[in-house]
């Protein structure tokens, strides 16, 4: 008997089962083999810090972001005051799996298949990966984790796996050698282009011997594989080795109940936290594993279910603001060339170079800087309305 079933393996998944271990309870992880999700693999400051990431797993320390513009407008942007981290998910995943198992918890290769509640106690009913044979796991609680268009959420959550979502797909190549593209390996370049994604946007992301270069779009008529071709080739990278290849949805939008008032919560991507316009998972996938296995725990230590939704509430207040902000922001300049083009305009802005990425490492708006958010506000306004001219030349 497990005191919590953690199905799925990624940061999220296993971030619950590693907190959910350290705390005393017994815990499974149940986790497909290997599957690796298509990520740009960027983490900040503050999920190092809060998650204790070693440097071992940073394969890169971006110190510089590159807008680029459908007319081809580049805008670089310095991150001051500290770095992005960047990891490649075939390795940090397996790191985060490998925590959870050495804090305690269970780990279990298989597929989800469903819950049954014949018994007295929830059974989680799964394919073996390795015998191919029915197995059952016999749990007090659940946590879903198992990705966008999560089968745990559609099969026990009221609304659950319905929330709109991007189609995302990269290729991981090898570094090109220097000199011979468009590439540093200290920058992360995010291309607003609607010939690469018509409502998204393209990426370059170093990843130290390794690039990750990709993108995505809710328009199902686009060929990612042909437009991740077309970004490699404008910026000098289609002569790289390709190494693999990894697509996957991306949920833009958070599910409006996490928890089935019983046994179950969700966390990560089947919960949707993945930040709007930015497209950023990995810390709000970690932080809502963590926040799940916190209501797991009070939930065990009362035996009241109702404390299952401490999940969501803890997200929302945390983090609903960023995500309210980024989405309008995706909804007011991803829509057209025209705006994407001011969108980038707009970054060369110092306020607004500043602003966003202290929000970005500290995931909190800042209060504090009261006029230059008014400026930043103005601005905005003025691109959207066109009342300021840009140079498409």
């Amino acid at each position: 008997m497990f005191d919590v079933v953690v199905i799925g393996g990624g940061p999220s998944g296993a971030t619950a089962a590693h907190d959910l271990a350290l705390q005393g309870a017994k815990v499974a992880l149940m986790d497909r083999s290997e599957r690796i999700k298509p990520c740009g693999g960027a983490i900040p400051p503050k999920l190092i810090a809060d998650f204790d990431i070693p440097d071992s797993q940073l394969l890169a320390k971006i110190k510089t972001a590159r807008m680029v513009s459908p007319t081809d407008r580049r805008v670089d942007i310095p991150i001051e005051n500290g770095f992005v981290g960047m990891v490649d998910r075939k390795y940090f995943d397996n790191f985060l799996r490998n925590r959870a198992a050495d804090a305690g918890a269970t780990r279990v290769t298989g597929t989800f298949l469903r819950v049954d509640r014949s018994g007295p106690t929830p059974q989680v009913v799964y394919k073996d990966r390795a015998t191919g044979q029915q197995e059952q796991l016999s749990t007090r609680l659940i946590i879903g984790a198992d990705g966008a268009r999560s089968s745990v959420a559609q099969a026990e959550i009221t609304g659950g796996g319905v929330t709109p979502y991007v189609m995302a797909y990269h290729e991981i190549i090898e570094t090109p050698k220097q000199g011979t593209a468009d590439y540093h390996p200290l920058r992360c370049d995010v291309i607003y282009d609607g010939a690469i994604s018509p409502d998204f946007y393209g990426w370059i992301f170093p990843h130290g011997d390794t690039v990750s270069v990709g993108m995505g779009t809710e328009v199902t008529s686009v060929n990612l594989k042909q437009a991740t071709a077309e970004l490699r080739k404008r910026f000098g990278l289609d002569h790289c080795a390709t190494l693999r290849k990894e697509g996957a949805p991306i949920p833009l939008k958070p599910l409006d109940k996490w928890d089935n008032d019983r046994d179950l919560v969700l966390a990560g991507d089947a919960a949707g936290v993945v930040a709007p316009s930015s497209g950023e998972g990995i810390f709000y996938a970690m932080y809502g594993g963590r926040a799940a296995a916190q209501a797991a725990l009070k939930t065990l230590r009362t035996a009241n279910p109702k404390h299952l939704r401490l999940a969501r509430k803890m997200f929302v207040k945390d983090h609903g603001m960023v995500f309210r902000v980024l989405g309008a922001m995706q909804s007011a300049y991803y829509k057209s060339d025209n705006r994407r083009e001011r969108f980038v305009s707009l970054c060369h802005d110092r306020d607004v170079q500043s602003l966003t990425f202290e929000a970005y490492m500290n995931k909190k708006l800042v209060r504090t800087r009261a006029l230059a958010h008014a400026k930043i506000s103005f601005k905005n306004l003025a691109h959207l309305t066109g009342l300021v001219s840009v140079n498409y030349t």
